[in-house]
């Protein structure tokens, strides 16, 4: 089975992405050398952890509409409480697009956008999620 390896994501102030995602998950990124372009890569934990690393380059174009917030990559992050992430979120400069919803059998998820217009999922893992007593 195949399993994604790396995320890229773009920005039209990078310099402000990697503040938001810095801020709001403690994302590490590190300029790119030798390239000559803006693009930096993106380190989302420690060796040995589960989960992916990423890019992020400097947007050529205009962002995603936030109308059709589903549209295009999105990126989630599993996180332990998705109301705590959700107020990171809009505390560091971006919005809620979908409210928490139950995923039954996985768990909470909501959909927000970043500080760039793009939108990340939060999934907070609990098996009973949308399942009745």
């Amino acid at each position: 089975m195949l399993r994604p390896i790396l995320f890229e994501m773009q920005a039209a102030d990078p310099e402000r992405a990697m503040n938001f995602y810095g801020t709001v998950f403690g994302w590490r990124f590190d300029k790119w050398p030798g390239t000559g372009v803006d693009y930096w890569t993106v380190n989302t934990g420690g060796a040995g952890e589960p989960g992916i690393d990423g890019g992020l380059s400097r947007r050529p174009g205009p962002p995603p509409g936030l109308d059709m917030p589903l549209n295009g990559f999105r990126c989630t992050v599993e996180v332990p409480s998705v109301d705590e992430y959700v107020g990171r979120v809009t505390a560091a400069g971006g919005a809620l697009v979908l409210e928490t919803t139950a995923v039954p059998g996985l768990g909470w998820l909501a959909y927000c956008a970043d500080t760039e217009g793009n939108v990340i999922g939060l999934l907070q893992r609990d098996t009973g999620a949308g399942t009745t007593a």
